[in-house]
């Protein structure tokens, strides 16, 4: 099976239209207002009116409030909701569409407990100091062996057209997911970047 691709960290519609051209088969846009790709709902919401059908739409949400969450689910029309922060599982329940959460890995302790997130995939991604995702930082793929949750899972942190290739042979992901790894700058994708990042996915594959 081919890995899902999801660019996360969409800020504009001309982004959004290069990663859906690249053939990207989900979209994230950050409703976290620290980062340096946050947007808010009415400004995603503009941009997925120019897209055309059959995108994911997933937004990411750090330690928000439910009711947030809510509203920004109902504004954009989210099919995903990814919880980035220090949610527990309970606060993953009763939330509008599918929920993915994130684990921040630096070890195999990490993965301790992840099987209690009632949700329909689990992200994994670099565990880095003051970062909620985003940081570009890779982390150790091998603690990932032998991990097999009952859930899809996702990888991401610090991929790029570089790596993506032996990631997916390495660790066999549902999906994968990729922000920083695809920029000019912040917040501004590269549609090359873009372009390469998912040819290699379906490369590793082939």
């Amino acid at each position: 099976m081919i890995p899902r691709v999801k660019i996360c960290g969409i800020t504009s519609l001309e982004d959004a239209l290069a990663a859906v051209a690249a053939g990207a088969d989900a979209l994230g846009f950050v409703f976290y207002d620290r980062s340096k790709r946050y947007i808010a709902p009415q400004e995603a919401a503009k941009i997925l009116d120019g897209l055309p059908p059959f995108i994911t739409v997933t937004g990411l949400f750090v330690n928000a409030p439910r009711d947030e969450i809510r509203a920004a689910a109902a504004v954009c029309r989210l099919d995903v909701i990814q919880l980035h922060g220090d949610e527990a599982p309970g606060e993953c329940r009763g939330l509008p569409g599918r929920v993915i959460k994130a684990i921040r890995v630096g070890c195999r302790e990490d993965l301790k407990g992840v099987e209690r997130f009632p949700v329909a995939g689990l992200l994994v991604d670099a565990k880095v100091t003051g970062h909620y995702g985003g940081s570009g930082h890779l982390f150790d793929w091998s603690v990932l062996t032998d991990f097999n949750p009952r859930v899809p899972l996702i990888l991401a942190g610090g991929l790029t057209p570089d790596n993506v290739s032996e990631a997916v042979r390495q660790i066999r992901p549902y999906a994968v997911d990729v922000s920083s790894g695809v920029e000019r700058t912040p917040g501004v994708k590269d549609p090359n970047k873009m372009y390469q990042f998912v040819r290699r996915v379906h490369l590793a594959c082939a």
